[in-house]
């Protein structure tokens, strides 16, 4: 009876000792080399899983930033302090970490400004609408009002205003390009969050045209780019265009434009540049790089002084300094 009992135990277990040694030799064999730092990497993500930063998921970002074929600061959702933490792990500097991007509406149709040429009775879906005849507004190129965006919007950044346009909260949004992707119409677009002035038109039509589609529209009179002393805005395709690279938010194209398509928080977003006495040493770089002669001085008696009417804010002059003798302040505080 023992026997019939300790014969199969016997046999099971040798079959269990065979079996785990196969085992263990083909984990050995076929076992895939993990870098130690894909955990630490994967878990300094935040797990959105958007796909903004080009990938499918935090996983494949994260295995591709070990391999080298992504850059560590490629995630609009963890911003620039996952950019820093992934930079700690892979032992590289952080300093080229992008400004922070938020998105924003290039456009200003709203239901007063850019009148109806139809009615449209499908589904409320840009997408759908832009297949059937391209939204209901005369501008077809303008928001159609139908809230795509927000349904994609993965962080609840986005609200439809009374107005009929898309409102984007800056602190919710991640800059993950949902919004972007989805439009139709292309007037979402990701631009820096510092950035005030910005042209709110893409219409590519011609300005008598636009101008009766939209009483917001640029109309191509190319007055903001003979404005602009630093060759920050171009009107292309019937459209102005900033360089955000090279704008520096002096607001004189927003002062100018007669459509009032620019842009721009003159009262609280203008500023001036005020000379700190005690910092001045005299050196000249401020006036001699101001555009528009606003500073004056001599080298041998600082400090130089600022012409407040002359001055646009352009904070050239506060980039040159070496002395920190220079402060932007706001046109109300002084």
């Amino acid at each position: 009876m023992l026997y019939a009992i300790l014969v199969p135990v016997g046999i099971l277990g040798l079959f269990g000792l065979i079996f785990g040694i196969g085992l263990a030799i083909a984990a050995k064999v076929f076992e895939v080399d993990v870098d130690h730092r894909f955990p630490m990497v994967r878990a300094a993500l935040p797990g959105a899983n958007c796909g903004a930063c080009g990938y499918p998921g935090c996983d494949a970002f994260a295995a591709a930033i070990i391999k080298g074929e992504a850059s560590f600061d490629a995630c609009p959702v963890g911003g620039a302090n996952t950019a820093a933490a992934i930079a700690g792990i892979m032992g590289i500097e952080a300093a080229s970490t992008s400004a922070r991007k938020i998105a924003t509406v290039i456009c200003q149709g709203t239901c007063k400004t850019a009148p109806n040429r139809a009615t449209y009775y499908g589904e409320m879906d840009c997408r759908e609408a832009m297949i059937a005849s391209g939204g209901s507004k005369d501008c077809r190129y303008g928001c159609m009002s139908y809230g795509t965006c927000k349904k994609v919007c993965p962080f609840d950044a986005i609200i439809m205003g009374e107005d009929g346009l898309p409102k984007v909260d800056p602190v919710k949004c991640t800059a993950c390009g949902k919004c972007v992707e989805a439009c139709p119409k292309f007037i979402m677009k990701l631009v820096p969050e510092t950035q005030d002035v910005i042209v709110k038109c893409h219409s590519l039509a011609k300005g008598k045209v636009a101008k009766l589609a939209c009483t917001t529209a640029c109309i191509k009179c190319g007055i903001c780019e003979k404005t602009c002393r630093f060759d920050a805005i171009k009107v292309e395709n019937n459209c102005a265009i900033i360089d955000y690279d090279k704008c520096t938010q002096c607001y004189e194209c927003v002062d100018k434009c007669p459509m009032n398509t620019i842009s721009g928080d003159v009262k609280s977003g203008r500023k001036r540049a005020y000379i700190l006495k005690e910092n001045c040493t005299g050196c000249g770089l401020c006036a001699k790089n101001c555009p528009v002669d606003a500073i004056t001085g001599d080298r041998k008696k600082p400090p130089f002084i600022i012409d407040q009417d002359k001055c646009i804010g352009c904070g050239i002059c506060f980039g040159k300094c070496k002395k920190n003798a220079i402060e932007m302040r706001s046109i109300n505080v002084k």
